[in-house]
């Protein structure tokens, strides 16, 4: 992480710059372009020089309010963590082929040895340290650092948007992973914003028959319809209870689409709540007894770049289609707010510009 304060001498490796230029969030909603020094290397890890950096809602909810649950931001703070880019230098333990190899990166770092990362679930370690996650920088800055092991290559017919956004991507598979989606199965996603679209390739990809998707925003449904969707359904005068579908994505976090999403599954189905909403919501508890409603949320994912990595070289999945806006790193309040404008879905700031 961008956070590391130990050095490692730098063997046989390119010479790189001595500073970098970052967006730094100073305070609830004021950006700062500042000069860092290159951020130093563990043995295990490697520099990354980002080539391109998703803008995502968590990002714009520290802007625009200085904190998400529990963390906040109390000191100046480097957002963005859904990156890729070109390894620029390696440390000590890493092999120095590795040098100039194109990566997506997976913004988190686990402690490797609690007893949830020995069972697999490293996602849910306590000590996890996440980009753009106080007190940890993220990725609007020239160079990061992450362990070898999640910088992933990516072959030559993946665009470096595309690289960046496996991360939300992550959030899609994961999600499906745990609803049990499988050829054959009936979807219901609620939100047809990037996540609700990105989940919607995933179910497809997964092998669902019909993939049904949500939301107020007609344009947004058109959209989902023609990248994932087989049928969509407008949240405000369309009724989804008795679909009986096999599992439920609630994208949005809207209270209203979260009880009326389980009405809509059948017995023994799944729900997966991804979208952020209130922190306590009304449930339908009797209709998930009668019907053993299996329901889980969602934090963030396991093992799932080498999957995506796959589906999109295959061209099973296309996340190319959702930038909808391109800014520079002196920019990046700019792309905080593009989100506000009609249309927009994902923005993505390039540090080297």
């Amino acid at each position: 992480m961008t956070t590391s304060t130990t050095q490692t001498p730098l063997l046989n490796q390119p010479e790189l710059p001595a500073t970098m230029r970052a967006a730094i969030l100073q305070r609830q909603g004021e950006m700062t372009m500042v000069t860092l020094p290159i951020p130093h290397l563990d043995a295990d890890q490697v520099l990354v020089e980002v080539s391109a950096v998703g803008v995502c809602g968590s990002d714009v909810h520290y802007y625009e309010h200085g904190r998400i649950g529990d963390y906040i931001v109390d000191h100046p703070l480097i957002l963005g963590h859904e990156l890729a880019g070109r390894i620029a230098a390696v440390g000590s333990s890493v092999d120095p082929a590795r040098i100039g190899a194109r990566v997506a990166v997976e913004p988190q770092r686990p402690c490797r040895t609690c007893k949830q990362c020995k069972a697999g679930r490293y996602n849910l370690c306590p000590e996890m340290e996440f980009y753009a996650t106080p007190p940890v920088d993220g990725a609007f800055a020239e160079y990061v650092t992450i362990q070898s092991d999640f910088a992933y290559d990516i072959p030559d017919n993946v665009s470096d948007e595309a690289a960046a956004l496996i991360e939300p991507l992550s959030v899609g598979l994961w999600a499906c992973e745990r609803a049990e989606i499988k050829p054959g199965s009936r979807v219901l996603i609620a939100g047809a914003g990037p996540i609700g679209v990105i989940a919607a390739q995933a179910a497809r990809a997964f092998g669902a028959s019909e993939i049904y998707i949500t939301d107020i925003a007609e344009d947004r449904l058109a959209f989902a319809l023609e990248h994932g969707a087989t049928h969509a359904l407008n949240a405000k005068t369309d009724s989804v209870q008795g679909l009986g579908v096999d599992a439920f994505i609630g994208a949005s976090g809207a209270p209203l689409a979260v009880r009326s999403g389980i009405k809509a599954v059948g017995p023994a189905g799944r729900v997966i709540l991804v979208g952020l909403g209130a922190d306590d919501v009304e449930l339908p508890v009797s209709f998930i007894q009668n019907r053993e409603i299996w329901l889980s949320g969602v934090f963030r994912y396991t093992n799932t770049w080498p999957l995506a990595i796959q589906l999109l070289a295959e061209g099973k999945v296309d996340l190319d289609i959702l930038v909808t806006g391109k800014f520079g790193l002196a920019e990046s309040e700019d792309a905080l707010k593009a989100g506000r404008q009609p249309g927009q879905l994902k923005a993505v700031v390039y540090p080297g510009r």
